[in-house]
C-alpha cells in the first residue's frame, strides 16, 4: 500500500475516469482525496457525468480513507483545482496529484514517493513530475534531471512549496516589473511570451491554475524534476477537455516503467531540455513572425535609449 496521499482530480468524463483510476487502484494509498467540481448549469447532462465520474473514483476495494473535496456549484478549473489542492496541505505534508486524464505507469508512484523522501528538506526543488516531452531524449547524468517547467500531468509536490501558490498572482505586477522574470527567460521572446501570459491570468482572462503554480516556483528560484523516461500519458486531448482541446505532440505518449532510481551528481536546471520544451510547448512555438519584427523594433528602441 502507499502511504503517500493521493488527490485525484475529476470533473464530467467518467470514460478517462475509469482508465486514470486504474493505477490508483494498484498503488492502493491509505488515503485518497477525490475532488471534483460542480456541473454548469449551461451545459446539458454534465450533473450526471460529474455523478458518474464522482463514482468511479469512490469505488474503492482496498483499505482507504476516502475524503471528498467536492463542489455542488461550478468554481472553475482554476479555482476548483487550487482549492482542492490547498484543503490536501492542510492536513498533510506532501501529496501526489493526478487529474482525470492522466493515467500513470505503476512505477510513477514508488518514484514520487522515493524522491519525495530524498528532497523533502531541499529548498531548491518545489515538485516532482512524472513527464517527459522530450521523445526520449536524457539528460543529465541520472535517471532524472530538473527543469524549470512545473510539468503537472501527474506530479508531487510538498506543502512547503505549495504554500507560496496561493497568492502568487497577487505579487505578479510588482515581480513583473521588478524584471526578476529574465532569469526564467533564455530569450527576449521567451520574456514577452510568459509576460503577456501572466499579464492575461492576472486580469483573470485564463482560468486556470498550473500558470499561477509555475510562477510560483519560478518566484521562489525552485525547479521540478523531471524523468528521463515518461511516466504518464494524457488522454484528455479533444472533444470534452477543458483547455487541451485541440491536437498536440505531447497527447497520448507512450510511458514506461522506471527503474532503479540513478540520482544526478548535482542539482542544476537542464537548460537543453528547457530550451527545447519552449520551442515546442510554448514561447517559439506560437510566436508569429509579425509579432516578432515588432518585439525586435521594441528592443532595438529601448537599447539604444530612443
Amino acid at each position: 500500500m502507499l502511504d503517500i496521499p493521493v488527490a485525484f482530480i475529476v470533473f464530467n468524463r467518467p470514460d478517462l475516469t475509469a482508465e486514470s483510476f486504474e493505477p490508483i487502484r494498484r498503488a492502493k494509498p491509505k488515503v485518497l482525496y477525490i475532488i471534483s467540481d460542480g456541473a454548469r448549469a449551461t451545459e446539458v447532462g454534465e450533473a450526471e457525468r460529474v455523478d458518474a465520474s464522482r463514482r468511479i473514483a469512490e469505488s474503492v476495494d482496498w483499505p482507504c480513507q476516502i475524503e471528498r473535496i467536492y463542489s455542488e456549484t461550478n468554481l472553475g478549473c482554476g479555482k476548483r483545482i487550487s482549492s482542492g489542492i490547498d484543503e490536501v496541505f492542510a492536513k498533510h505534508d506532501r501529496a501526489i496529484i493526478l487529474e482525470d486524464d492522466c493515467v500513470a505507469d505503476d512505477s510513477f508512484f514508488r518514484y514520487c514517493e522515493t524522491l519525495l523522501d530524498y528532497y523533502a528538506d531541499d529548498q531548491r526543488i518545489a515538485a516532482i513530475s512524472g513527464d517527459h516531452f522530450h521523445g526520449g531524449r536524457t539528460f543529465g547524468d541520472g535517471s532524472y534531471f530538473f527543469s524549470k517547467y512545473a510539468h503537472c500531468w501527474g506530479w508531487a509536490t510538498w506543502r512547503r512549496a505549495w504554500q507560496h501558490q496561493p497568492t502568487v498572482i497577487e505579487r505578479w505586477p510588482a515581480y513583473r516589473d521588478s524584471g526578476d522574470l529574465n532569469a526564467y527567460c533564455d530569450s527576449v521572446v521567451e520574456l514577452d511570451y510568459w509576460t503577456r501570459t501572466f499579464d492575461s491570468v492576472y486580469r483573470g482572462e485564463i482560468d486556470t491554475w498550473d500558470f499561477t503554480w509555475l510562477l510560483a516556483c519560478w518566484m521562489e528560484s525552485r525547479l521540478t524534476i523531471l524523468p528521463n523516461k515518461n511516466l504518464v500519458t494524457n488522454i484528455g486531448f479533444g472533444e470534452g477537455a477543458t483547455h487541451t482541446t485541440k491536437s498536440s505532440p505531447i497527447a497520448n505518449l507512450p510511458r514506461y516503467e522506471f527503474g532503479p532510481i540513478e540520482h544526478p551528481s548535482h542539482v542544476s536546471r537542464s537548460y537543453r531540455a528547457d530550451r527545447s520544451t519552449d520551442w515546442v510547448q510554448f514561447s517559439r512555438g506560437k510566436v508569429k513572425f509579425r509579432h516578432l519584427v515588432q518585439l525586435a523594433r521594441r528592443w532595438r528602441a529601448k537599447s539604444s535609449g530612443a
